[in-house]
């Protein structure tokens, strides 16, 4: 009988898991890391009240070593939301989860779970701080203490598109985050979710800044553009925060 083989067939696929960023010195820039981050809401409705849970959060998820900010929900008085960050996804399993039940006392709102990671475009100066630094230099900015957190997901059109086309779409979305970037109304972190989240969205964005209004503003601004007004399919829900007590990694 033959020997079979292994060789490889004509409907092979290279996967490559790395993130590309934009060449230096000639070099591509290859990186096989990324930031996951996700935000959990919780109520808590009775003693020890909302503010003091955030603080036993933080204290307790500052020992075991995770990035946290906790944000007082602006539209539940008794309401807190928890963001945590790693490089490595079974942390919110090994050490978020075990934190949070062993201080009981607070009801998950589900709806608003979000997990993402971060994600490069292949055009990245620097692909390790837009990768790994910058999503935790933005929700740590004592300066920037509001947020404004929601999924989206894009359209099937979007994706057929070709890339000459996509790519003046997404480039008219870039200049107006990059307008309030440059003017210190609005910054924002952008995590993928492609078969992270529970109704199917692509992506978790988070806006942060000084002030809520130029948050909002922003949503507005972008609801005008080609992007949001033909190819997004759903956004939502919104979770709106003020930064109560935050903890680097």
């Amino acid at each position: 009988m033959a020997e079979a083989h292994n060789a490889p067939g004509p409907l092979d696929i290279a996967v490559d898991l790395r993130e590309h960023g934009a060449a230096r010195d000639g070099q591509p820039q290859l990186l096989d890391r990324r930031l996951f981050m996700q935000l959990l809401v919780f109520r808590v409705p009775g003693a020890p009240g909302p503010t003091e849970m955030a603080e036993r959060l933080v204290a307790a998820l500052g020992k075991v070593g995770m990035g946290t900010v906790v944000y007082e929900d602006v539209n539940d008085p008794f309401g807190i939301g928890l963001l945590t960050f790693s490089e490595d996804p079974a942390d919110f399993v090994t050490k978020v989860r075990p934190a949070l039940t062993r201080l009981g006392g607070i009801d998950l709102r589900s709806e608003f779970t979000m997990l993402g990671r971060s994600y490069s475009s292949g055009h990245e100066p620097d692909l390790e701080d837009w990768l790994l630094r910058r999503p935790k230099a933005t929700v740590l900015n004592e300066d920037w203490p509001w947020a404004v957190w929601y999924p989206l997901r894009r359209s099937g059109a979007f994706a057929r598109l070709e890339p000459r086309d996509q790519g003046p779409i997404l480039r008219e979305h870039g200049t107006i985050g990059k307008s309030y970037a440059a003017s210190d109304l609005a910054h924002d972190v952008r995590l993928a979710c492609h078969g992270l989240d529970a109704n199917d969205n692509e992506f978790v964005i988070g806006l942060v800044g000084k002030s809520l209004h130029p948050l909002s503003h922003i949503v507005q601004r972008m609801r005008a553009t080609r992007q949001t007004s033909e190819f997004i399919s759903q956004m939502g829900p919104f979770f709106v925060g003020r930064a109560l007590f935050r903890h680097g990694a």
